[in-house]
């Protein structure tokens, strides 16, 4: 089997997989949901967490984001071999493995399931609204880096909250609707997946490692690639990609795990120190809980394959606004609160299309980063004099 129909069946199964399993976990755990919305295993290790205390949990804090800084250098590695060996685009393997918000789909279908379907639809969009506001904009001050995207992707990318706006004027989000953005996400991703494989030249060609990797082809790694121990390890099977790919999905669990530890931990400080009912204590938590894209995004910038930043905040947007708000669909309707409506999805649309034209332009700027964490900062000062709180994503 061929490099594009493996990944596009690759993006499909785990969808599809991901989908029947986690309802029923969530119709078990929909009881819990109702009195902390968490179950699982991030239960468990928010209750460990809650054992220890305030000191225990800041030690907690530590662990998570070393293991994830540790996690998110190996998954960059990872990655970028993989492409190299299975001569595809870095774009679509960082697509696919970083914007694809697995836990999140089982969290808001916990959620759904223990009626919150209003939490999990603000949920869904405070993160995308995080991953552009918060992520994309520091990335950008930290580090402006060029853009190489066509407009076609810019376009989906654009497209995915605005195409929630017709159903939020309808009032009520049924599970037809929860279709039509699950189909939405499938085939935005899938065509992205397809496109890739099919350009002479995958996207970000003006980097080191585009110039040295073709869609079509290409082992030569770029000098720009250092040595990691795992080259050892992997020995003669390394130009494969396979053992690499294998890796990468070890370093992504390990991730999924540091992120667990991360708001565990942060959310029993944050009640420890009695900051849970302040603009500052909800800022410290989203910061925290945000972490794991801020260090997908900016790690790979530093590095020189913004491939995966960037991948990440396209996915993960698109995942959060299309597939993850068709998810909470599945189990039940959702009544459109009026504050979703006038202020939450518009601004979601604001930045989202800001964002979309700064990545059009071809290079992401100090100023464009100014500009989305201004609006961020704005929206969260709006919302809670106005509407009393607001949606906080991890």
């Amino acid at each position: 089997m061929n490099g594009s129909r493996l990944i596009a069946a690759s993006l499909v199964v785990a969808v599809l997989l991901a989908v029947p399993v986690a309802p029923a976990a969530a119709q078990e755990g929909g009881e819990a949901a109702e009195e902390s919305g968490e179950g699982g295993i991030e239960g468990q290790i928010e209750g460990f967490v809650e054992e220890l205390g305030a000191a225990g949990a800041v030690a907690v804090l530590v662990a998570g984001g070393v293991v994830l800084t540790v996690c998110v250098e190996k998954l960059i590695s990872y990655l970028t071999r993989a492409a190299l060996g299975l001569r595809v685009s870095l774009f679509t393997l960082a697509i696919i493995f970083t914007g694809i918000e697995f836990d999140d789909a089982v969290l808001a279908l916990v959620l759904s399931a223990g009626d919150l379907e209003g939490v999990a639809l603000g949920t869904a969009l405070g993160t995308g609204l995080a991953i552009l506001g918060f992520t994309l904009a520091l990335a950008a001050i930290v580090r402006p880096f060029p853009v190489d995207l066509p407009t076609d992707y810019v376009v989906l990318f654009a497209l995915g909250p605005i195409l929630l706006v017709p159903f939020v004027l309808a009032g009520t989000l049924t599970t037809v609707h929860g279709v039509v953005l699950l189909g939405f996400f499938l085939l935005a991703f899938g065509y992205i997946v397809l496109r890739e494989r099919q350009r002479d030249t995958p996207v970000f060609r003006n980097t080191e490692l585009g110039e040295s990797i073709r869609a079509d082809g290409g082992v030569a790694a770029p000098r720009a690639l250092s040595e990691i121990p795992e080259d050892r390890l992997v020995g003669g099977r390394s130009a494969s990609g396979w053992p690499w790919m294998a890796l990468a999905v070890l370093a992504l669990a390990g991730i999924v795990f540091a992120s667990m530890l991360l708001e565990a931990g942060s959310e029993v400080v944050v009640e420890g120190f009695g900051l849970e009912q302040t603009v500052f204590g909800a800022t410290v938590l989203t910061a925290i809980l945000t972490f794991e894209d801020v260090m997908l995004t900016i790690e790979p910038v530093r590095r020189g394959v913004p491939e995966i930043g960037v991948g990440n905040v396209i996915g993960s947007v698109l995942f959060s606004v299309t597939g993850n708000v068709g998810v909470i669909m599945l189990l039940s309707d959702l009544e459109i609160s009026r504050s979703v409506l006038t202020f939450h999805l518009p601004s979601v649309v604001l930045v989202t299309t800001l964002a979309a034209y700064f990545l059009y332009s071809g290079e992401l700027k100090r100023w464009h980063g100014v500009v989305l964490g201004g609006l961020y900062a704005v929206y969260w000062v709006v919302a809670i004099l106005v509407f009393g709180g607001v949606p906080i994503g991890g």
